[in-house]
């Protein structure tokens, strides 16, 4: 099975534009996404996929700065864009991640994959938002292309398009679903970046761990949070989109 990770990117963002490449010590965050999406072990591929739309060339020629490959599609029909990129790199796994997401932890990756992996073919679909218990901004999804192909043909409604995965979890009838759930429960955490408020957190925590280790854990930021809990209170009031 080649697994190839797909992250939807782009500049047009609706409440913070052009998030994805914003800076933290004069690197993009997007940049920083990236190098920690490289070492995810159980992946063969990364692919950013971007719109053609004129105002996300900046994604691209950062794409092709760091060698990393790209796929453009629609800017609104993000399902349809998935399914191009994964039919022109050739995936039979397809694990979604956003841009937003820049201190994704690949072995939060790994491990919903691996479990996808060691239980297939008993599981259409796996990731770790299911029931919630890691802190948003290690969302990880994945699925077989077969069954994105299933909704790329069949899903109509404007949130299904948008949001690529509804049309799987919301036929439960259909779809065999699996949840990756974290030791202890800390959905609560967003570290997810759709506001000023959430730079301001997420460049903090890029700030005080990248320069010691630019490998840094799940378990580091919950630490460091630990330490600074008056941070916590930055973005606790930003709620996040509903599909």
């Amino acid at each position: 099975m080649k697994t190839v990770i797909i992250v939807q990117a782009r500049m047009t963002s609706t409440r913070l534009p052009g998030k994805v490449l914003k800076t933290v010590l004069d690197k993009p965050l997007l940049e920083y996404q990236i190098e920690r999406l490289r070492r995810v072990n159980l992946a063969d591929e990364i692919v950013i996929a971007t719109t053609t739309n004129v105002t996300d060339q900046p994604i691209i020629e950062l794409c092709q700065r760091l060698q990393i490959p790209v796929y453009r599609g629609s800017e609104h029909d993000v399902l349809a864009r998935y399914q191009g990129a994964a039919v022109a790199y050739h995936a039979d796994g397809v694990v979604r991640v956003t841009s937003d997401c820049p201190l994704i932890d690949h072995r939060v990756i790994d491990q919903v994959i691996r479990f996808f992996l060691d239980h297939w073919p008993e599981y259409d679909y796996v990731s770790n938002r299911l029931e919630p218990s890691y802190p948003r901004g290690m969302d990880t999804e994945i699925f077989s292309n077969k069954v994105l192909n299933e909704a790329y043909l069949e899903a109509r409604g404007e949130a299904e398009r948008e949001h690529v995965t509804p049309f799987i979890y919301w036929h439960p009838e259909r779809y065999k679903l699996g949840n990756v759930a974290y030791r202890t429960d800390e959905s609560y955490h967003r570290w997810t970046v759709d506001t000023q408020e959430d730079f301001e957190l997420i460049r903090r925590i890029i700030e005080t761990l990248y320069l010691d280790n630019s490998d840094f854990t799940l378990a580091d930021i919950l630490m460091l949070l630990q330490k600074n809990q008056d941070w916590l209170k930055i973005n606790a009031h930003i709620k996040q989109k509903v599909v």
